[in-house]
């Protein structure tokens, strides 16, 4: 079997593992020819890719990012691959394509699938949004990049009898915030689930100043937003990738908190850098176990689904189930959430 294997989206921490793992039980076990595509699902348009043996993953088990290189595609573009998808398989010579990527990722794959290209797809994303898996990798790091953050910020704005407001991301779903937060013990936590009325952070600033405590941290996600009629904040425009632009509702926030309560407030933007780095034992571990039952499906023909984590193992689900709808943060995780702060 010759495998077609590409990242596309954001780079996320353990992507490499999944390479790695795919590389190791196709070539290892199956004999299998596997090649990689670079840049997403731009390479595999553009037909650039490389072979994929041992040696081009040993060592990349730890690394972050990933080694074949990643990238959004535009929509036209897309329309084109699905169009040809059997023809391009053909041309390509590979018996499966293995993408590895979040909603909009396995929303191609399942596009590609349905045009006649076998698919075997990899749910990652650090937001840990994708509904039909309990887990993915990446968001173990993410949430412990975020969480040392709050820690460590907890020591510098007692020193300076601060208000800290760190965001972290997360589009439409908060699980990052939610996590990192009730982790760090910030006392103040924004869901994108959820609009926040800032008095009710005003509030709790001051109560914990009156208790002798000089100091805040509030988690919130770039997703998150003001109740209407609360704080002035505007929403994005929408990128050409059907992405929606956020104004910055850190920078916003820490404003409106100070103009309210006269005391210092400084937004700290965690951005790229959840991202990036090694990713943890867990997000490795997932990852490995995620690529090796993509080889297996592939296999077995198990085309159009995708890997999910249920409970502790590892299942084959339809890739339409992956994106009908995004995993939000349910009521009862905010209700647990709250009992802490």
């Amino acid at each position: 079997m010759r495998i077609g294997i590409l990242t596309a989206g954001g780079d996320c921490p353990g992507l490499n593992a999944v390479i790695r793992s795919v590389v190791h039980r196709a070539v290892t076990h199956h004999g299998d020819e596997v090649i990689g595509f670079e840049d997403g699902y731009k390479g595999l348009l553009d037909r650039r890719y490389r072979p994929l043996d041992l040696n081009a993953v040993s060592g990349i088990l730890a690394r972050g990012g990933t080694i074949l290189g990643s990238a959004r595609l535009e929509r036209g573009r897309l329309a084109e691959a699905c169009e040809n998808a059997p023809e391009l398989a053909r041309e390509l010579g590979i018996d499966v394509l293995i993408p590895i990527g979040g909603e909009g990722t396995l929303t191609a794959a399942r596009l590609l699938s349905e045009a006649g290209m076998p698919v075997v797809g990899v749910p990652k994303t650090i937001d840990n949004d994708i509904s039909a898996t309990d887990r993915t990798f990446g968001f173990d790091t993410a949430v412990g990049v975020a969480t040392e953050a709050i820690d460590r910020l907890k020591t510098t704005a007692e020193s300076h009898q601060r208000v800290m407001v760190v965001e972290v991301m997360g589009r439409h779903a908060g699980w990052i915030a939610l996590e990192s937060g009730m982790a760090g013990g910030a006392h103040g936590i924004c869901l994108p689930e959820r609009p926040f009325d800032p008095a009710d952070l005003v509030k709790m600033v001051e109560e914990r100043f009156a208790r002798g405590k000089k100091f805040a941290v509030i988690c919130v996600a770039e997703g998150a937003h003001p109740a209407e009629g609360t704080m002035a904040y505007g929403k994005g425009a929408i990128d050409q990738y059907g992405h929606e632009r956020f104004h910055g509702i850190g920078n916003a926030l820490a404003g409106e908190l100070e103009h309210r309560l006269g005391k210092e407030a400084r937004p700290v933007i965690l951005g790229h850098v959840q991202r990036g780095g090694s990713p943890t034992a867990y997000d490795r571990v997932l990852a490995t176990r995620f690529g090796w039952h993509a080889v297996e499906a592939a296999h077995h023909g198990e085309f159009g689904r995708m890997t999910a984590l249920r409970g502790t193992r590892v299942e084959m689900v339809p890739l339409a189930e992956a994106v009908t709808e995004l995993k939000t943060v349910p009521q009862d995780r905010m209700d647990e959430a709250e009992s802490v702060f």
